[in-house]
């Protein structure tokens, strides 16, 4: 058995009221469903290369020591090439505006959306608090300065 849910204040906006509350598709899923909040019979054709930034309908006041991180849905990516452009979005513990997707349609064709329309995922995680030790120098490892590409390949000179 899991642990506890975390228990989220949300709040309705207007124009979110009667969508589905973020939820997990099923038992073992990680991400909670994000509803476009489009106004009734509105609709948005995403042109191929364009983006947009649709509304969710919804405000929530996450737990201090919590993020949500606002992803893709993998059908809508592999079927249409739709995915989130900032992924994943962070959304932090202290915003209260509304929840917003900003989408980009990597595909050929014009993808429309409608109010409802599942069209991303959000997962809510633990974050760590950090802070920075300023440091003369830092320990040495295998790999040292080596970057993109180089962990597990010669390094190109």
């Amino acid at each position: 058995m899991g642990a506890a849910p975390l228990t989220i204040d949300f709040k309705w906006l207007d124009h979110g009221t009667g969508l589905n509350v973020p939820r997990a598709e099923s038992d073992g899923a990680a991400g909670l469903d994000l509803s476009a909040a489009l106004a009734p019979g509105d609709s948005l054709d995403l042109q191929p290369g364009a983006r947009a930034i649709v509304p969710c309908g919804f405000a929530m006041a996450l737990p201090i020591g919590y993020e949500a991180q606002v992803r893709p849905r993998s059908g809508l990516a592999a079927k249409f090439g739709i995915t989130v452009l900032n992924a994943p979005g962070t959304i932090d513990a202290d915003y209260r505006g509304e929840v917003k997707v900003i989408l980009i349609n990597h595909g050929e064709d014009i993808f429309t959306i409608q109010r409802g329309d599942r069209i991303a995922q959000m997962v809510v995680a633990p974050v760590s608090a950090a802070q920075f030790s300023l440091v003369e120098s830092l320990d040495a490892t295998a790999r040292g300065a080596n970057g993109f590409g180089s962990t597990g390949h010669v390094a190109a000179q």
